[in-house]
């Protein structure tokens, strides 16, 4: 868009859609970018179905476990508060009077949660596209336990849709190792140990993640599921 477009929106609608991800490993078949392009690609659908416009995509997050593994690049917390932050005082004060943020990546919620909460008279709304139950009832149908944790196959599925489908080797045809429910509850929200130690867990960057059950059909539905629910939450949001 021309800032003479952007100019133009805001002169019929105060709300717009910040899209959130990460630069990080997705296993031996994720592309790196897999939660930024997620998040792009959703919001995008879903500013066509309510009208809405979307800010440029936050990339670079937390995400120190997975710097052991090449081409994942982390910022700080604090560093990933402080810009998200701005960002987002920005677009106040430009106009965006609803700030809906559109996240992919578990690490960044609790940072996301700190700006909105240091910001109580300010109108921004946070959903993580996986969120909504259309979602999660297309992700247990397809593949229950082995969705697991990172590497996702509804992450890997919506990229294929979206992007490309690249080469799966012949080892990640074989399922992970399984994930205690232990684990899944004490590793939540990205609490993974050292980017060493990580690395040596989960070598091929998967956990608990069989992302060869991902198929660019399923991509395609969960990009149409997450965008009408995400759609109708901003109409709500906006309209309140």
């Amino acid at each position: 868009m021309t800032w003479p477009e952007v100019g133009q929106y805001l002169e019929k609608s105060s709300g717009i859609l910040l899209p959130v991800g990460s630069t990080e490993q997705h296993g031996p078949m994720g592309l790196i970018g897999t939660d930024a392009l997620c998040a792009a690609v959703i919001a995008e659908h879903a500013a066509e179905l309510c009208g809405a416009i979307v800010a440029p995509t936050i990339a670079l997050t937390p995400a120190p476990f997975n710097t052991g593994f090449p081409g994942t690049l982390s910022v700080s917390e604090p560093v990933f508060r402080a810009l998200a932050g701005e960002v987002i005082d920005g677009l106040l004060a430009q106009g965006f009077s609803h700030v809906f943020v559109v996240n992919a990546h578990g690490a960044n919620l609790s940072p996301l949660r700190a700006i909105i909460e240091a910001r109580p008279q300010k109108r921004i709304r946070l959903r993580s596209w996986w969120e909504f139950e259309c979602v999660n009832t297309l992700r247990r149908q397809w593949y229950g336990d082995w969705e697991g944790m990172h590497a996702t196959p509804s992450e890997v599925a919506i990229t294929m849709a979206a992007f490309r489908q690249p080469p799966v080797p012949a080892e990640a045809l074989q399922p992970p190792r399984k994930l205690t429910r232990e684990f899944i509850r004490d590793h939540s929200g990205d609490r993974h140990g050292p980017p060493e130690e990580h690395r040596r867990e989960f070598p091929d960057g998967r956990v608990g993640s069989h992302s060869a059950l991902a198929t660019p059909d399923h991509g395609r539905q969960l990009i149409g599921a997450a965008a009408r629910a995400l759609a109708d939450d901003y109409l709500a949001f906006i309209n309140d």
